[in-house]
């Protein structure tokens, strides 16, 4: 019933062949280095481009190879946090300013689809959080209440058991709320549609140059096997692949998600998502889905605990939603890692006064990092502000030798809150 393919099998179906960039060799030069291809990387790259700024970036496998390419493909505002947290930490003025952001975010991510004639089966079709239990229903009110009134948000529609039932083909939820503002997409194309504008653009990309040191100073140096760039100000776009920044890998704890995709469905896509809405239920430890836009259901979550069993073991949720799916057969799988912080806030800012950067999106990155990327452009070229109200978003640390602790500790301790939520 599973057959296994590659990391990004799913969304590379129909990709052309795509020429490979040149490798770091030598020694050069640039006014700004960017280290990282995902969605921060380009979009910093080619805003900068745009400014008329020399950029070069540096990418260890291909652009779009890491999280940027192989997510869920759902776009949202926010962040994964709650804005409860962004409140406390910086009030309720700033709270407002950074949700603003978001869907800035989201309204640049559907723009540039247009821009660029990005063929990555955009579905403006909305977003369903689906709720377990009447305790996780109440949170959805509350925050949908709260959106109206503090932060002049009216995109939220609440729905009871029959209304969610007229979304989802499931019997599984109790309610949910629909955001209609809310698309997905497949993100390897849109990221390496992102990759050719940037070219297009004029930076200077290299491909399948692995970074092995980051010297610091007045003219930041990335080095590798077979070259090295020197740069007057560098941008970290790496997120969970930064281990050569103690810094930043102690704020970040790696978290595997994996994904399947079956068959086309055909006319039984009818049935399990009529309306055509991504969704995500709203567990701690959740789970996500939505169909391709060749009528495939992607559903996505937590890695199992045995590599050789993640693909069963997603298939066993996806059962759990849709048990009319069981002689459906897995056709893709693949995962890969997810930047998440301890308290799910995105961490930006200054490694020193001339190198940026943006990391932990923490499973809520689709739109977010283009945001990212955008702010990083404008702190480098004279506008910091908006960059550096995230950068003031606190963090918390871990010494690196407790983060696989930590991992493990966090996924028990959510799943156990997800357990007594549905006990209440």
């Amino acid at each position: 019933m599973i057959r296994q393919f590659s990391a990004d099998a799913a969304y590379a179906v129909g990709l052309p062949v795509r020429p490979v960039q040149a490798v770091l060799a030598g020694e050069q030069h640039c006014e700004v280095a960017v280290l990282g291809g995902g969605l921060t990387g380009l979009t910093a790259a080619l805003e900068l481009a745009r400014a008329g700024v020399d950029v070069a970036l540096v990418e260890g496998h291909r652009c779009g190879w890491g999280a940027s390419g192989r997510n869920g493909g759902q776009a949202l505002a926010g962040l994964a946090a709650s804005m409860d947290g962004v409140e406390a930490a910086l009030g309720l003025d700033a709270a407002r300013r950074i949700w603003a952001m978001t869907l800035e975010g989201l309204a640049r991510l559907k723009r540039q689809v247009g821009e660029f004639g990005i063929d990555c089966g955009l579905a403006e079709h909305g977003y369903v959080y689906a709720a377990l239990n009447p305790p996780q229903l109440a949170g959805l009110a509350a925050w949908q209440r709260k959106a109206e009134r503090d932060y002049g948000y009216d995109g939220l529609s609440l729905l009871d058991a029959a209304g969610i039932r007229g979304h989802i083909g499931s019997e599984r939820y109790v309610g949910g709320a629909y955001d209609a503002n809310e698309v997905h997409l497949n993100p390897l194309k849109y990221t390496l549609a992102l990759a050719d504008a940037a070219l297009a653009a004029g930076v200077c990309v290299y491909e399948h140059s692995p970074v092995s040191s980051i010297e610091r100073g007045v003219m930041p140096r990335l080095v590798t096997a077979r070259g090295s760039l020197r740069c007057r100000s560098l941008v970290l776009a790496g997120n969970a692949y930064l281990e050569q920044v103690p810094e930043l890998a102690r704020t970040i704890l790696p978290v595997e998600s994996h994904i399947i995709a079956t068959e086309p469905l055909g006319g039984r896509v009818c049935d399990i998502l009529p309306t055509g809405v991504a969704v995500s239920d709203c567990n701690h430890v959740l789970d996500y889905y939505r169909c391709s836009h060749d009528g495939r259901l992607l559903f996505g979550g937590r890695a199992g605990p045995l590599v050789t069993q993640r693909a069963e073991h997603a298939r066993e949720r996806m059962l759990k939603v849709f048990p009319q799916l069981a002689d459906v057969r897995i056709d893709y799988a693949w995962g890969g890692y997810v930047d998440v912080t301890l308290n799910k806030l995105p961490h930006f800012g200054w490694l020193t006064p001339n190198i940026l950067f943006a990391q932990g999106f923490s499973g809520h990155g689709l739109a977010l990092t283009g945001l990212a990327g955008q702010l990083i452009a404008e702190a480098l070229t004279g506008s910091p502000e908006r960059f550096a109200l995230f950068a003031k978003l606190p963090q918390h640390r871990l010494p690196p030798a407790m983060r696989p602790l930590a991992i493990r500790l966090g996924t028990t301790w959510y799943q156990w809150q997800d357990w007594r939520s549905a006990r209440a």
